[in-house]
């Protein structure tokens, strides 16, 4: 998906049914009574070559108090605050209403590109809206007919060349990962591309709400960047702060660190706005090189907690644990005891990982800190030569042959390094369906301790090697010109 498209617009302008056109399907609500769409709606839409995320959003009104309308209205413009284009519908046959001035007014100043779409403007009696819509200062009007697939052809002329900006800003902001890399590449000595003031190190800060990640990041900063409170819940948007992160030593870290909203059970999440905060979070680890997973020394390892770990681990990420709060713990080394344990028993896909105690209100321990991301971003990007890697399957299968399932022999041949971001190797063996998980468990287990590859996401493949067929490619030979008598002799 290259881009959000917002659909808003006042109550029964066409939004809902422009959705379910763009999406391909009767996703959304429909009706001639205003008012029937109330929370946002995502859907993935398809509009000729151009694939984009469209959202839904409840009829604009203008509400500001706590009421159901005042929520929705909230609800909306914080759709507009996500979304990279908002598509502005007004009804052509109504024409411009006051609330339509108002809201115009509204997007100019929130949205950075805004398409105005005249809906319902299929025949003459339409014409005099369009014309009006000109009045809202937001450009040429699109002539839609949402009901019947009018004007989808001018909408994407619109689309076009916005869609062209986000791709190549998408390109140049994402991160590079699962990097491919040739035999001769694999080798240990390889300079790691250090992060630049161009190309930051992308980091996320996650974890459960109120575990102190506006706190930790502010501190990180020095001075009060995010908002912060006791109130669990405070941050919603997944906001980004480009920095230069000084460490000890002098060594200073470009980075552009994500404060994320706290992440809390699936099945407490029940306010849609809260729903929108976690998937933005989500987004964020998606985006990001190092994951910060800040714990609460009060309450670590929780089931979320868990779970964030592991969504970082699966998303191929390098993984910093902090345990935040630790000023206000008195037995220290007894708890920095108890949490390594847990830690190795509930984490072990993240064996090794750094765990760092910090403060975020007084700021102790983030020269560590700062030192553990910068040795799990190294370490993300470490790569092995096919020399190294072979001597050491030889001498891994020694030590422990893998078995013969169903008396059939398993032969490790070869092992080289194919990706780095994370660390990705390949082992061309025989019957690679048939090796168990738990060997390739201590193959990734021996990478990690004999490569130095402590805590990051390690991927391993199994393929098969057949042996070379001589004739594989070789043409059939043609066909024998011998012409059979009738009495069952061959002849030139």
């Amino acid at each position: 998906m290259s881009f959000t498209l917002a659909i808003v617009g006042r109550p029964n302008v066409g939004k809902s049914t422009l959705f379910n056109r763009l999406v391909g399907k009767r996703l959304a609500l429909v009706d001639d009574q205003p008012g029937v769409t109330r929370d946002l709606r995502e859907g993935a839409a398809r509009l000729a070559d151009l694939r984009f995320t469209v959202i839904d959003t409840a009829g604009l009104e203008e509400v500001t108090d706590d009421s159901l309308q005042g929520r929705m209205r909230r609800l909306t413009e914080r759709a507009v605050d996500m979304a990279d284009i908002c598509l502005f519908m007004v009804d052509a046959r109504v024409g411009i209403t006051p609330s339509d001035l108002v809201f115009a007014d509204i997007l100019r100043k929130r949205s950075a590109h805004v398409i105005l779409a005249a809906n319902k403007s299929e025949g003459a009696a339409a014409d005099a809206g369009v014309i009006e819509a000109y009045s809202l200062g937001l450009g040429e009007p699109i002539r839609l007919s949402a009901e019947h697939g009018e004007g989808l052809n001018d909408l994407y002329t619109h689309l076009m060349p916005l869609a062209d900006q986000f791709a190549e800003r998408a390109a140049e902001d994402a991160p590079e990962t699962d990097v491919s890399l040739d035999e001769d590449e694999g080798d240990m000595d390889a300079a790691i591309p250090m992060p630049t003031a161009k190309k930051p190190l992308q980091v996320a800060v996650v974890g459960r709400p109120n575990a102190g990640k506006s706190t930790l990041i502010n501190q990180i900063v020095g001075e009060d960047r995010l908002l912060t409170g006791p109130e669990a819940g405070i941050t919603r948007d997944a906001i980004s702060l480009r920095i230069d992160w000084a460490g000890p030593d002098d060594v200073t870290l470009p980075m552009r660190i994500f404060d994320t909203a706290g992440m809390r059970k699936k099945a407490k999440v029940q306010e849609k706005l809260e729903k929108l905060s976690v998937g933005d979070g989500l987004r964020a680890v998606k985006f990001a090189e190092v994951v910060i997973v800040l714990l609460d020394a009060a309450i670590p390892f929780e089931q979320q907690d868990l779970r964030i770990a592991d969504l970082a681990e699966r998303e191929g990420r390098a993984v910093v644990v902090a345990v935040n709060k630790w000023d206000i713990e008195e037995d220290r080394q007894a708890k920095l005891k108890e949490l390594k344990e847990s830690f190795e028993r509930l984490l072990p896909q993240l064996r090794g990982a750094p765990l760092i105690t910090v403060s975020a209100k007084t700021g102790r321990g983030l020269d560590r800190l700062h030192q553990a991301v910068v040795r799990a971003y190294e370490t993300w990007n470490r790569r092995v030569t096919t020399a190294q890697l072979n001597r050491w399957l030889t001498g891994m299968v020694e030590a422990h042959p893998p078995p013969a399932p169903q008396g059939k022999r398993i032969k490790l041949r070869y092992m080289t390094q194919a990706k780095t971001r994370p660390p990705g190797f390949v082992v061309m063996c025989s019957h690679p369906d048939k090796v168990p998980e738990s060997y390739s468990r201590y193959l990734v287990n021996g990478l990690r301790l004999d490569f130095d590859m402590p805590g990051t996401p390690i991927r391993l493949w199994m393929r098969g090697q057949n042996d070379a067929n001589p004739y594989k490619g070789r043409k059939k030979a043609p066909p024998s010109k011998l012409r059979k008598h009738t009495d069952g002799r061959r002849r030139d």
